[in-house]
Parts: structure tokens; sequence; C-alpha cells
């Protein structure tokens, strides 16, 4: 049996998603509430806190509780590879146009902030496991933030490795500044002579770290989705592995897998 906090929560939830409330509205104050549904102010700040922790509401100092903006989602399918190596041959005036977030989300060039970094890092033991070369063998880390403009938070948290040496007879892969690259990782790997052959992508779920609830704003109890992405060429051969960390409060996933005809 729901207890008065769960009902309280659930009437005002649904006011949410009917549309009754929308974002940025006001909620009545603590004591009108109490008022409305004949409940002490504790149980109305429990039924408040579920809501909270849920992020259809926020509570600003001073002001009262509000409906929160929706978040931008993202619907990631497995056909966004094919989609991405049709574009690698394409003029780099038409690659620049859009990409993968844009395709993801539905949201225009004009509408993300983009933010990347490089550094060199030693690969260790899983790292050198996973691209077959020594341990020691510097790798070119990238780091890759992108979100919503009229958000803070990104829509995850990437890191991308790649073999130093495998790419460096093309300077421009090593430089950050030519960040966000027309055609994405696929064409840079292009411009060295790589084609991928397909795309491995194993996906876990766990609770953030306290630093990845931090930078994606999850709400409390949220799971981050964690995808490792493994990208092989036409050898055989492991030529880039990304860690991608996505809010589970907003990340849709899907897979359509073609099945062959008797």
């Amino acid at each position: 049996m729901a207890k008065a906090y769960e009902r309280i929560a659930d009437g005002l939830r649904e006011a949410i998603r009917a549309g009754q409330l929308s974002a940025g509205d006001r909620l009545p104050s603590e004591t009108a509430l109490a008022e409305e549904y004949g409940r002490s102010l504790p149980t109305i700040r429990e039924a408040l806190r579920l809501l909270r922790d849920e992020g259809l509401i926020e509570k600003q100092h001073g002001r009262g509780n509000f409906v929160r903006q929706p978040r931008a989602t993202v619907l990631r399918t497995n056909v966004r590879h094919q989609w991405e190596k049709d574009r690698v041959r394409q003029p780099e005036e038409q690659r620049a146009q859009t990409g993968a977030t844009e395709h993801d989300t539905g949201l225009t060039l004009n509408d993300l902030v983009f933010r990347a970094s490089y550094r060199e890092v030693k690969a260790g033991k899983a790292l050198a496991k996973a691209f077959e070369v020594p341990e020691g063998e510097v790798l070119l880390e990238r780091t890759y933030r992108t979100r919503y403009a009229a958000e803070r938070a990104p829509f995850a948290l990437v890191t991308s490795y790649l073999v130093r040496d495998m790419v460096a007879s093309n300077p421009d892969l090593l430089d950050e500044s030519n960040e966000p690259w027309p055609g994405g990782t696929q064409n840079q790997l292009f411009t060295i002579g790589i084609e991928l052959d397909r795309i491995e992508e194993h996906v876990t779920a766990r609770p953030p770290t306290p630093e990845e609830a931090e930078e994606l704003e999850l709400p409390p109890g949220t799971a981050v989705i964690l995808l490792r992405k493994t990208s092989y060429d036409t050898n055989d051969r492991v030529v880039e592995l990304s860690d991608i960390a996505l809010p589970g409060d907003r990340t849709e996933m899907l897979f359509t897998t073609p099945l062959e005809r008797w």
C-alpha cells in the first residue's frame, strides 16, 4: 500500500506529465499543499523530495519548488555507425553541416556546445591488450563533452583512445584545435587510409561515481550506462576504443538486428 507522501507525489507527478504544471511553473507552497492534501509539512516535504530525486522539480532557494525543464534526450541506435561511414567520403562542407550528436538528439549544430581535449598517455595492461600493443605504448587520449546550449550538463562523458604511432602520419589528428572534426573519427581514420569493418559495443550499467553524478547532473539514484565501443578495421585490427558514460535518466538505446531470410 502506497504511503501518504507517495500518493501526494503521484498526484503532483501526474499534474506535471499531463501539462497542468508546465516547465518553469512554481508549485504551491508547502503550507498550501499541506492544506490541500490534509497532511503534515514533513509528509509534503518527503513527497517533494521524491519528485526532486526523480528530476521532475527543483528547489530554488528563497523562491520555492519549480517544475524542471525536461532535459534533452538522446536516442542512440546501432545504425548510427553506418550513417557515419556513409558520410566519410563526402565533401568537407557537407560533413561539417551535422554530426553524430545532432543525429542522436534531433538538435542542430547551432544548438550545441562542444569541447575536446587531447593528451598522450601510456597504455596500461587493459588498453595494451585491447590494442594488441606492448604496455607503455603511447596512446592519444581524447576527451569529448557535448551539451545542449540551454543546459549545463553534457550528453555523455566520452574518452577515446588511438595508438599515436598509428595516426601520427597525419599531424592534424594530433591537434585538438581541429575539433570538432567534420565526419568524426571515421573520417579521421580515413585520412590515413583506414576503413572500418565493424564496431562492437559492450553495454553495462552501475551507480555513478560522485564526479560523474556531478558533471552529468544526475538525480539521486540514477545509474549511468557504460558503453565500451571498439572499432575494427578491414584487417581485423582494433584502431579506436571509446569509453562512454551515458546518463540513465535521459538516454535511450535502440538496437536493430537485421535477420537473414530463409
